[in-house]
């Protein structure tokens, strides 16, 4: 399977939150599920630390990169075509990340991993929750 994690999912992950269901975990985990990260979800990351928001250390970005080594994940490009997507998928929710995160997904037909019911709610999108 190819799961692309959506950024809270990423990081609930990575700090061994609660909030993660086991069976998403589980999933993550397992050698033969291929982990996608979108660079919106890094930047996502930054932003939420910038706001204080998020205390990730020994810096935010440090951080970063050494959560994209910690979890072997591919990196799933932006393109014209995942940022034309964005805009012409049938979504109402106006977060510009989740409109990216979700193109991106349709785009390269991966599996969403997320608990934003914005997003699991949509018929056109393969998620996992």
């Amino acid at each position: 399977m190819k799961l692309l994690l959506d950024t809270h999912i990423w990081v609930w992950y990575l700090l061994a939150d609660e909030r993660l269901s086991s069976s998403l975990r589980e999933k993550i985990s397992d050698p033969a599920t291929e982990i996608w990260i979108s660079p919106i979800s890094s930047w996502e990351v930054l932003l939420l630390a910038e706001k204080n928001k998020l205390s990730l250390l020994p810096s935010p970005e440090l951080w970063v990169r050494n959560a994209l080594k910690a979890i072997n994940a591919t990196p799933a490009p932006l393109n014209h075509e995942i940022s034309l997507l964005s805009r012409s998928l049938e979504f109402q929710h106006s977060d510009p990340a989740d409109r990216f995160i979700a193109a991106t997904a349709a785009h390269y037909g991966l599996v969403l991993a997320t608990a934003d019911t914005n997003l699991s709610g949509l018929s056109w999108l393969n998620t996992m929750s």
